[in-house]
């Protein structure tokens, strides 16, 4: 499971997706099997995310300073 996912579509869920952006995505093999996807979305205000549909998004890889930043690590390598 990759950590982040791309918004390719927003359902309709249009105050709390932004088709293009990426979302933090959060362990929840219950909800995989489901085939949705659990990530914490634009009300960040719930540290536990919301459940959407897989199909809106894609997942993608990072490098480690894209994964700090968007993580608000302020932990910094060489």
């Amino acid at each position: 499971m990759t950590e982040f996912v791309l918004c390719i579509n927003d359902g309709g869920y249009r105050a709390s997706l932004i088709v293009g952006k990426v979302y933090r995505r959060l362990a929840d093999v219950e909800a995989e099997s489901l085939n949705l996807v659990r990530v914490v979305d634009e009300d960040a205000s719930e540290s536990e995310g919301y459940l959407y549909p897989a199909s809106l998004f894609v997942p993608i890889e990072l490098p480690e300073q894209a994964k700090q930043a968007l993580l608000g690590s302020t932990a910094r390598d060489g």
